[in-house]
């Protein structure tokens, strides 16, 4: 079994535990150094920020929310996979443009990479001493990024198709001719969160996993959550390694997919969020490093599902509380290390 940060996991849990006791935040007052920043950040009027955390419809509430907090300060939301959205920001560096002012990715390396080549603006928001103790402890320790973003990856079945008894229980009960064309997943090479799963899998059970899964054709999208789009339209299946908030919106809106908890572990991924060193808009983007770390932001993404990070926002409604979760995690230096051989391994056992 994968060791899983447990220092995260119980910061996570106790996190869970103290929304339950305080129930949801309020938008409050803006406090001083808010005001301090507020003021600048209207004489620049607006923030790039390209992002892989979030889809498009959640990442767009955010926007709307920032702006909503902060009137004048408008945001240009980039949307992409995470892989893809490192991409671009790489491309901006070779070409010498400054375009983005705060980086969100579920890779960890791409964080660890933009501040080892001093890309990133040294800023640690003091809102972040209100998160759950577990993301202050897993953010960078000189304060240049945050963890702003948890992120669940298990399995769902089509209700309809597949019921309770004959649905696979773990990873490893993909390989199962059974499920021959009926599995959709992402892609390593779009996605952070498919490159952690990739490690976590390699390291639970060898790469031979993946020439296995590769037997069952599984049909592979981009982002982790495509296959919740190919569930919902009924090209297939099961989907693997999918955002428990991406499906438990697509439940709430009325498809019939069920979540599977995996008994080998349910993939866990802290995302770190950061203000690039060159960006155009310096106060903008410590004011959103400051939104992303308040209650406010957590308010904004709850609608969608998305865990809570901080203790006066309760949980998403449907998922399960995560003490009763058995997690695993793939390590940041394992990803900074490994990420692109696995998917260079990836490319050569799917052909994709």
């Amino acid at each position: 079994m994968l060791d899983f940060n447990r220092r995260l996991f119980l910061g996570l849990a106790a996190g869970g535990a103290a929304a339950a006791r305080f129930g949801a935040a309020r938008a409050a007052e803006l406090r001083p150094h808010e005001k301090e920043l507020y003021e600048a950040a209207k004489k620049e009027g607006q923030l790039t920020w390209y992002t892989g955390q979030y889809q498009a419809e959640p990442s767009e509430a955010i926007g709307r929310g920032f702006t909503t907090r902060f009137p004048g300060v408008e945001v240009n939301v980039v949307r992409s996979t995470s892989q893809v959205a490192f991409q671009r920001l790489s491309q901006d560096m070779r070409a010498g443009v400054a375009q983005c002012d705060v980086f969100s990715s579920t890779d960890h390396s791409h964080l660890a990479f933009l501040k080892q080549n001093e890309r990133l603006m040294p800023y640690k928001p003091q809102n972040a001493a209100g998160l759950i103790k577990a993301a202050q402890q897993a953010a960078d320790p000189d304060g240049y990024f945050q963890v702003t973003y948890l992120g669940l990856f298990l399995m769902g079945r089509r209700s309809d198709q597949v019921s309770e008894a004959d649905a696979p229980k773990s990873w490893k009960e993909l390989l199962d001719p059974k499920w021959r064309g009926k599995v959709a997943v992402g892609h390593p090479g779009y996605s952070g969160a498919i490159t952690s799963w990739c490690l976590a899998m390699r390291k639970l059970y060898g790469w031979d996993y993946f020439k296995a899964l590769e037997k069952n054709q599984p049909q592979i999208g981009r982002s982790s959550a495509d296959p919740v789009t190919m569930l919902n339209a009924g090209e297939r299946q099961i989907g693997a390694a999918i955002p428990s908030a991406t499906t438990l919106l697509s439940i709430s809106r009325g498809n019939p997919i069920t979540m599977i908890y995996p008994t080998d572990g349910t993939l866990m991924v802290p995302a770190p969020s950061g203000a690039l060193k060159n960006g155009p808009h310096p106060n903008a983007a410590k004011l959103f490093m400051e939104y992303m770390t308040s209650p406010a932001y957590y308010e904004a993404t709850r609608p969608f599902f998305s865990e809570s990070l901080r203790p006066e926002v309760p949980p998403p409604p449907g998922s399960r509380p995560l003490d009763e979760v058995t997690m695993i995690t793939a390590d940041p230096d394992e990803l900074e290390r490994d990420g692109q051989e696995v998917k260079e391994l990836w490319r050569d056992t799917f052909g994709v």
